[in-house]
């Protein structure tokens, strides 16, 4: 395991980080977490080196803090940070912070939480928590240590991006950041305007929810053929952002254990500075070709869910992405006719919006079902 420096806290933290958001499903349902392989994929990332584990409120219904918690003992706690996040759309009051913070401490099982972030920063949910005094309350959490630092993820544009960083003595941020999402968000720009300011940059999506992931199209597996030297998908999305010395650590949502050792093979060659020019050079061309191939700007985060028709709006999104840039391959054609059968699917969308506010990626989903359903029609 490659490590670098937390801003100048004096930690040195693992380039791998644990995302606790995709911990593996006994079912369909997003909190029936297989909890004997969850903890022991936690376990073994951290027994590989790492030493920051991430977590929220909201991740699994609720049940990932149980989970995460659940494996972090029998000495395991001592040895990592642990960050989990205050859910910021449902503070409506200031008491709401150490309501919710004392909850996430029990299902925890710890009396300390390493990093606090306030979670999903955006131009709503922003000054309605500074309305609120939330950061007085924070700083109560501080001085009796049931918080160590306090910081922010964030899913907005970039000035509001730099307005929060610039508005408190932050200790970490937390922003979405791959090769395809340069542009998007904070992006680099704000990746380097935290970095400039001694600001630790935890990187979230670095497979945009697993899209990165996939076998590439032809198109775009032609320019990855003329690299020097040949990675999996994966590991060519996470080479890209360990190229950035301004990116503190990259957070994976592993839900395998085979992806658990993969990654930490991966995070042993996480140096700065690796790649070559010509080599970056095909990350722009490849974010080129995939950028006109997978329209929709859905991450599968699940923050929509769920929908009160019943859609599986992730995996309808995810499922009429791989449509348009594979094709209509016979194995998309057969996973939709299984949403169909599991009454899922975009025709029971009523465009009724109560999803929308909850999309980090601001994506009008109603409208994008409906092209959902003419693919799939």
């Amino acid at each position: 395991m490659q490590y670098r420096p937390f801003g100048s806290t004096g930690f040195q933290v693992s380039a791998l980080g644990f995302g606790a958001m995709r911990l593996p499903l006994r079912s369909a349902g997003a909190g029936e977490i297989d909890e004997p392989q969850a903890i022991d994929m936690i376990r073994l990332a951290i027994e590989g080196g790492v030493n920051y584990v991430d977590t929220a409120y909201g991740y699994h219904e609720g049940r990932s803090e149980v989970i995460v918690g659940r494996a972090l003992q029998d000495g395991y706690r001592k040895q990592v940070k642990l960050a989990t996040k205050l859910p910021s759309w449902r503070v409506k009051g200031a008491g709401d912070f150490d309501r919710f913070l004392g909850e996430q401490l029990r299902r925890l099982g710890t009396d300390r939480i390493d990093y606090y972030l306030l979670h999903c920063l955006d131009s709503t949910s922003w000054p309605r928590l500074q309305k609120l005094g939330i950061l007085d309350r924070a700083e109560r959490a501080l001085r009796d240590r049931r918080i160590g630092a306090l910081g922010f993820s964030f899913h907005d544009a970039l000035p509001l991006f730099k307005s929060i960083v610039d508005a408190y003595p932050w200790t970490l941020c937390q922003i979405q950041y791959n090769y395809l999402d340069v542009g998007f968000q904070a992006g680099r720009a704000g990746l380097a305007y935290a970095a400039a300011r001694g600001l630790p940059v935890v990187v979230m999506e670095p497979l945009r929810g697993g899209q990165l992931a996939q076998s590439p199209p032809a198109a775009v597996a032609a320019i990855w053929a003329q690299a020097g030297t040949q990675m999996s998908p994966v590991e060519r999305a996470l080479q890209w952002l360990w190229n950035q010395p301004e990116v503190t650590t990259v957070l994976s949502g592993m839900s395998t254990l085979q992806q658990v050792k993969v990654n930490l093979a991966s995070a042993e060659r996480a140096r700065p500075h690796s790649l070559s020019e010509s080599e970056q050079a095909l990350y722009v061309a490849a974010k080129a070709a995939l950028d006109g191939l997978e329209p929709a700007p859905c991450t599968r985060c699940g923050y929509c869910m769920p929908c009160p028709n019943g859609v599986d709006i992730p995996r309808a999104f995810a499922l009429y992405n791989e449509a348009i840039a594979y094709g209509d391959l016979p194995e998309t054609r057969r996973a939709y006719r299984q949403l169909v059968e599991n009454g899922g699917t975009a025709a029971k969308c009523e465009r009724c919006g109560e999803c929308e506010p909850k999309c980090p990626q601001k994506v009008p989903v109603g409208e994008w079902m409906e092209k959902v359903k003419e693919r799939f029609r």
